[in-house]
């Protein structure tokens, strides 16, 4: 996740990153074994505060999440459209079609996903999971998650220039 602020000297990185919400004067850590972040972004932050083994190796641990518990992409879908907030959001989306909770069962989560046809979601992973199952997805803007993580994470897939979506309509676009 985007918990690099919490890395202490001597952690090993794999797929972490900065979040946008906390300066990056809070990363203390100089002495951090890097095999892989989620995007260049976290990476070029981590080289602009001296460290200086930071590979260009990029990409969400969550996307082997479907690997690894034998889940993949249904070929016939039974949810048209799944819709995942952000836990800060979730509040918000009471009316979105085919919503999950954030604090759902992750494997429920996953098979969902695998199930739909597409999925609007202001949740980074929600985002990462459908990638992961192959299943198309529109950024939603989250009213309190900085587009920081989200950036970092679509550039790290050779996406730029993403924007969110301020509706289902506009995602789906």
């Amino acid at each position: 996740g985007s918990i690099l602020h919490f890395a202490k000297d001597g952690d090993v990185v794999w797929g972490s990153g900065i979040n946008g919400k906390v300066p990056l004067s809070h990363i203390r850590a100089r002495s951090l074994r890097v095999c892989a972040v989620r995007g260049p972004r976290t990476a070029d932050a981590l080289t602009g505060l001296g460290l200086t083994d930071v590979p260009s190796v990029y990409g969400d641990p969550a996307l082997l999440f479907p690997s690894l518990a034998g889940i993949s992409r249904s070929i016939s879908s039974t949810h048209e459209i799944v819709s995942i907030p952000n836990l800060n959001d979730h509040s918000d989306w009471s009316r979105m079609p085919g919503l999950i909770s954030p604090r759902a069962d992750p494997l429920a989560v996953l098979e969902r996903i695998a199930s739909s046809d597409f999925v609007v979601s202001s949740s980074l992973h929600g985002l990462v999971l459908a990638d992961a199952l192959g299943v198309p997805s529109g950024w939603m803007q989250s009213k309190s998650e900085h587009p920081f993580k989200y950036l970092d994470y679509f550039e790290g897939t050779g996406r730029f220039g993403l924007k969110p979506a301020r509706s289902i309509s506009a995602a789906m676009d």
